[in-house]
């Protein structure tokens, strides 16, 4: 019984110092990236490019004390998109969308996705995926591949800001 009054305390200790130290080495990483969709006369085509995207991992890891060798977990968080030009228009001409993530040396993978895109809105937040990104992140840069439903043609070029947030957790050794 004495045994059990001297170890549940550490015990407790031990959990609850584990878990600061997982709450100390998570930090999130943020991308922003515009994505231009051009003007089309064909309705249920995806139109959009491939997107590039130079990704500042190891500037946010030597930020927070750690390095890419030693992150062991990374998740997107949130991805919103933006019709930030012309500011008048919305995303009335989706469907649905599918972003997947790639880079030179990896498979794509689905990033985010939304289906039923709501109809009179200029901003829309996307379903993030599953999958675990760490070799993205890790990468000196990846690219944003679309597949799109749409609704009807898009009568303009425009221009959609895509700002992304990623969970990152690193070992602490």
């Amino acid at each position: 019984m004495k045994k059990t009054i001297f170890f549940l305390p550490l015990f407790l200790l031990c959990l609850f110092s584990c878990e600061k130290v997982n709450e100390l080495l998570t930090f999130e990483i943020k991308n922003s990236s515009n994505i231009k969709i051009p003007a089309t006369g064909l309705i249920n085509v995806p139109v959009i490019s491939p997107v590039p995207a130079t990704v500042s991992s190891q500037e946010s890891f030597k930020n927070n004390n750690t390095s890419a060798n030693l992150v062991k977990d990374v998740s997107l968080t949130k991805l919103s998109l933006t019709i930030i030009d012309p500011a008048a228009e919305n995303f009335d001409f989706l469907k649905t969308i599918k972003i997947y993530i790639g880079t030179d040396n990896s498979d794509k993978v689905l990033l985010a996705s939304l289906d039923n895109v709501p109809t009179g809105v200029s901003a829309i937040d996307l379903v993030p995926g599953s999958s675990k990104l760490d070799k993205y992140i890790k990468a000196e840069s990846f690219t944003l591949y679309t597949d799109v439903t749409l609704r009807s043609s898009v009568a303009k070029e425009l221009t959609v800001k895509a700002d992304s947030k990623f969970k990152v957790t690193a070992d602490p050794l």
